[in-house]
């Protein structure tokens, strides 16, 4: 049983989440749906019930779905960066590869350098972009369903897709080929998924 320190720490990470939502406007089911859970589920986080809000990589998924970050979890909860995690911070060094599905957050200094640009090879997702189009995406900027994303695979290659659903095992993504053709993509394949923020048809 977990002890009342404990406890509050994560009623006090909770409230944090559910800030960071209502700041971004989203309902628990709104806010659960981008990361392929019930709004039921994503409740039990807000209240402090799950015990696995305190592991980086959950915290990273939870955050990615509000275009927030852990840090900016942390900042959130009563008494700023005081509640604690399982691993230290430095397990995740500024400099290292994205591992997982983690986001930087709109809010940061520094988020506008997080922008890449991308032009596109090949008319497989055409007509929603054709080939020598450029994309403007969002470094970790977790994708709303039907939004263009950049998947960064664990094998070192990238896809560029429309995203359709995400679970804990797979993310569905349209554009293989054909827009209304789906693939269906293993999360453990995936090192980072950013969102395309805009397109830079050629003149």
């Amino acid at each position: 049983m977990a002890g009342s320190g404990e406890t509050s720490e994560a009623r006090a990470l909770g409230e944090a989440l559910a800030a960071l939502r209502r700041d971004c406007g989203l309902s628990q089911a709104e806010a659960g749906a981008r990361i392929g859970m019930t709004g039921q589920g994503w409740g039990l986080y807000e209240a402090g019930k799950r015990s696995s809000l305190f592991r980086p990589d959950v915290q990273r998924r939870l955050t990615g779905a509000l275009g927030a970050t852990p840090e900016a979890l942390m900042l959130q909860a009563p008494g700023g960066a005081a509640v604690s995690t399982d691993r230290p911070k430095t397990s995740h060094p500024d400099n290292a590869p994205a591992h997982g599905l983690s986001a930087r957050g709109r809010a940061f200094e520094g988020a506008a350098s997080d922008v890449r640009r991308l032009r596109l090879e090949t008319d497989e997702l055409a007509p929603w972009a054709s080939a020598g189009t450029v994309l403007e995406y969002a470094l970790g900027r977790w994708p709303r369903r039907g939004q263009g994303c950049v998947i960064q695979l664990q094998d070192g290659l990238r896809k560029v897709r429309l995203y359709d659903r995400a679970d804990e095992a797979e993310m569905v993504v349209l554009g293989a080929g054909a827009l209304d053709r789906s693939e269906r993509i293993a999360r453990s394949d995936v090192q980072s998924v950013s969102a395309v923020i805009s397109r830079l048809d050629d003149a």
